[in-house]
């Protein structure tokens, strides 16, 4: 694979980040889950217009992994902080970090997570979280290598299916 290039995205970029939004979870877990329950949540929660709109309106940061001149993976951060127990805290969070099937294990998630770091420090953040679905044991132990610790859980709803997701946070 060629170096991995990382860039802010732009609202021009909605488009790109919908389609890439929604192959990649799609790829991740269509195989663990009912085609109801995903074919519920791709096109109720997680429309194409629904992810345009979120790029669009500025609801949060969005990165662009590239290689080459593919695109092959994407970030999306919040700075809004929407966890209780991290409510006192100078916190920022990884909403999404999803490469291409065909890119996992190859520096990706490395890059865009280190991007993530940058604009944490940049901003003066303490800590930076996530939430990850506890059957991802790929992604948990990922992110346990970059020094995330599990300090709580909460429900994610996928479909009509409760989730229970790790919340992990580290220093930055």
């Amino acid at each position: 694979m060629n170096e991995i290039k990382i860039r802010l995205a732009t609202k021009e970029d909605a488009e790109l980040i919908a389609e890439l939004s929604r192959t990649t979870f799609y790829d991740a877990f269509a195989k663990d889950n009912t085609k109801e329950d995903m074919d519920f949540f791709m096109n109720e929660q997680f429309s194409k217009d629904a992810l345009m709109k979120e790029v669009e309106d500025g609801d949060g940061i969005f990165i662009l992994a590239y290689a080459g001149n593919e695109a092959c993976g994407y970030a999306r951060m919040r700075s809004v902080n929407n966890e209780k127990t991290l409510e006192h805290e100078n916190a920022i969070e990884i909403a999404r970090i999803y490469a291409m099937q065909s890119s996992i294990g190859k520096g990706v998630g490395s890059a865009l997570l280190q991007k993530c770091f940058s604009i944490a420090t940049e901003q003066n953040k303490k800590i930076i979280w996530l939430g990850v679905w506890e059957k991802n044991l790929r992604a948990i132990e990922f992110y346990k290598r970059w020094g995330f610790e599990k300090f709580g859980e909460h429900i994610f709803l996928l479909g009509k299916d409760p989730q229970t997701d790790w919340l992990m946070k580290r220093a930055i």
